[in-house]
């Protein structure tokens, strides 16, 4: 198992020493909103959380060994109660179900907790009775209240919670803890920087689907550069046969918008975190035969591709367009 602690020192810091505070100064509020990201640990963050405050051994560090810190490990405290959503939302009965829970003594330890995930997910009613239940809190009680849209979220349970901003996964720790799962590092560092999700990037990571067509990315960036006349061709071949639905044709124009931007860095002599590190000789050869201001014009044909694409232009048509125009900016024979 990782150390909860030592990946919130490095991903979460901010997050860190706020709890740091709260324990040490013994100022736990009544209830948290965790608000952030999908992958950026609020879940592993309010176990840890818990831990902490439930621990039987002295101090504001969870010894991750006593009997409390095992079955909040395990899933079974009877004190550390965790609700998810019944199919697409969390519904009154379940926070009704809580509350009376929440009505008797702690049975064990000397608070009561309770972990709502996806608490944007609750109904209109659902939310009405946490709310009474937040208006009027038991001093033994800590609420966690998890989600990726507080927007959605009513002001009034908003208003009631500290809230603890997430912040997105840096690319470069993202790519070391896949790299760690076992992914190869050219698939890591690609990953890694069209998402901050670790569980997204782990199955894009294990798709041969994402693996073919990076490899047809590369192919048809290596058919621009040396044989322009037949790109259309190999685009119809293979390209068209790959991504064959809007979100795959998005996708596909991400992966050349990388390979783009890892060229002008190579241009510009900033190569410590590139997308394709594995291309990193392919990449010095084109950055010398071509100029930072034909690449600047790459990258916008391929944004503005990708604007066109979300304006519902047909996939087809629109790639033959940016292969033109990316052969246009181009000065390769």
């Amino acid at each position: 198992m990782s150390d909860t602690r030592e990946d919130l020192k490095n991903l979460q810091p901010i997050v860190l020493k706020m709890i740091m505070n709260s324990l040490v100064k013994e100022r736990v509020a009544h209830a948290y909103l965790f608000d952030g990201d999908p992958g950026t640990g609020k879940k592993k963050t309010a176990f840890y959380f818990a831990k902490s405050l439930l621990c039987e051994k002295e101090g504001e560090i969870p010894c991750n060994d006593c009997r409390n810190c095992r079955r909040i490990d395990s899933g079974n405290h009877p004190d550390v109660h965790v609700i998810e959503p019944d199919g697409l939302s969390i519904k009154k009965q379940q926070i009704v179900f809580l509350q009376q829970e929440f009505s008797k003594t702690a049975v064990e330890a000397k608070r009561k907790i309770y972990i709502i995930n996806h608490a944007d997910k609750m109904t209109a009613s659902a939310a009405n009775s946490l709310l009474k239940f937040l208006e009027e809190p038991a001093s033994d009680t800590v609420a966690f209240l998890l989600t990726e849209q507080s927007q959605r979220m009513l002001p009034t349970i908003i208003s009631r919670c500290q809230l603890l901003s997430f912040q997105p996964l840096p690319p470069a720790s993202l790519k070391e803890q896949l790299t760690e799962e076992g992914i190869s590092l050219p698939i890591a560092a690609l990953v890694s920087r069209l998402t901050n999700n670790i569980d997204e990037a782990l199955r894009l990571s294990q798709e041969e689907w994402f693996a073919q067509s990076r490899k047809i990315v590369l192919k048809l960036y290596e058919v621009l550069l040396k044989k322009p006349l037949e790109a259309m061709v190999k685009l119809q071949e293979d390209f068209n046969g790959h991504f064959k639905d809007k979100q795959q044709v998005s996708l596909a124009l991400d992966l050349l918008l990388l390979l783009f931007k890892d060229l002008l860095s190579v241009q510009t002599g900033e190569e410590q975190r590139l997308a394709y590190p594995d291309q990193l000789a392919l990449l010095k050869k084109t950055a010398l035969q071509s100029s930072i201001a034909k690449t600047t014009e790459q990258l916008t044909a391929i944004l503005e591709a990708k604007r066109k694409l979300d304006a519902n232009m047909n996939p087809q048509l629109l790639m033959e367009q940016l292969v033109l125009k990316l052969q246009g900016g181009t000065s390769f024979v």
